[in-house]
């Protein structure tokens, strides 16, 4: 499977939710993740995303693959049912984007995984005020 396939696997069937087993076909055993490495460690964050955002869908806007590394900006979007953070519901939909960069290891499995989104645009949607320190 090319690695640019591999991203748009992970993305419709673990960051989407369609699949969550994908995971365990794609992603290395020493992938950093969420309190645990490998598939249950990125299984992990967005399992806990998605209690917060039961809808939230990740969309494509570009890839980009080269060698052993790929660039990914996306768009998600979803309702805020579940506690995310300090947040209670507040059944706001929210919008935001971000790029995940990944690194493939020798077989073509998912070694590392990098995010930077917009949290601060996506707190400011649910109401979260932010003052600066005094």
């Amino acid at each position: 499977m090319s690695r640019d396939a591999v991203v748009r696997r992970l993305i419709a069937d673990v960051w989407n939710g369609a699949d969550e087993n994908t995971a365990y076909e794609l992603i290395a055993p020493d992938c950093p993740g969420l309190g645990a490495s490998g598939p249950a460690g990125v299984l992990a964050w967005h399992q806990e995303r998605r209690a917060a955002f039961p809808d939230l869908r990740y969309k494509i806007v570009d890839l980009v693959v080269s060698g052993d590394r790929a660039a990914v900006h996306w768009r998600a979007a979803g309702t805020q049912l579940g506690q995310f953070g300090p947040v209670p519901p507040t059944g706001t939909v929210v919008s935001y984007s971000g790029a995940t960069f990944l690194r493939f290891d020798a077989d073509g499995l998912i070694a590392d995984v990098w995010s930077v989104n917009e949290l601060f645009q996506l707190l400011q949607q649910l109401g979260v005020e932010m003052l600066p320190p005094a």
